[in-house]
């Protein structure tokens, strides 16, 4: 491995919770009421705490992000724009039931674009997406994190650096849409200790790839990744859910 992107040895590693890698933030700016009940309602549904399929009082859910019925009217539609909403006529607001068919679209839709950002990045000269995944994945088994949502959370900003690295913003945008409307299933994966370890095994042979420059051979690893994922996903019961949201 070129030394640009080997992992440092000589110096103990800060603990891994505070490596978490920020992808591209965009200008600040503040909140809107909206905005935040928007947040609120979204951590909800993938929280579980909104259920799939569960319907929605507008008056209770209001009082729950306190925020009047305007800002929050506006919320929902955005929810709703994003696939997360349903707006059923006659009964109103809903969470949307968990589709596997979309789902499996969407991951069909991930390896399509992710594929071609890891072709883009074995081929690349400048990669400094490689050094900062690096730090992360590249660890001995007795540094890995145990916790789901920590290791969920830095899977997603795998995955994002990887199209990052493209350097095509439409396709980093697009791929950051598929990642908000799979949330609230992917994160189920990382409830089971073998997904973990092999998440963290998956992601360094895909990292040794990219930065050997066998563009094919992290292609493949990609598709069997996200293929795995994808299987797990098909194995999520409407139990899981229900455990997901106690655990919560």
């Amino acid at each position: 491995m070129p030394s640009s992107t080997r992992p440092r040895q000589s110096a103990p590693r800060p603990t891994r919770a505070a490596t978490v890698v920020r992808v591209a933030p965009g200008p600040a700016s503040e909140p809107t009421l909206a905005d935040q009940a928007h947040a609120r309602i979204k951590q909800m549904v993938v929280d579980f705490a909104l259920m799939p399929g569960e319907r929605i009082s507008e008056s209770e859910l209001a009082q729950r992000v306190q925020v009047s019925r305007t800002p929050l009217r506006a919320a929902l539609q955005r929810l709703a724009r994003e696939g997360l909403l349903q707006l059923v006529p006659r009964l109103g607001w809903q969470v949307a039931p968990l589709d596997f068919d979309v789902m499996d679209e969407l991951y069909d839709l991930r390896v399509l674009i992710e594929c071609d950002a890891a072709r883009h990045l074995a081929e690349h000269e400048e990669r400094p997406e490689l050094r900062q995944l690096a730090d992360v994945w590249l660890v001995p088994a007795a540094e890995r994190l145990r916790d789901g949502a920590q290791v969920g959370a830095l899977d997603e900003q795998f995955h994002a650096l990887l199209v990052q690295g493209s350097g095509n913003r439409e396709m980093a945008r697009v791929h950051q849409e598929i990642t908000e409307r799979i949330r609230i299933i992917r994160r189920l994966d990382f409830t089971k200790a073998a997904r973990i370890d092999a998440t963290y095994d998956e992601h360094a042979r895909i990292l040794r790839a990219i930065t050997r420059r066998r563009a094919d051979e992290a292609q493949r690893l990609l598709r069997a990744h996200i293929a795995q994922s994808k299987l797990e996903v098909r194995h999520i019961t409407l139990d899981m859910l229900y455990r997901a949201r106690r655990s919560a």
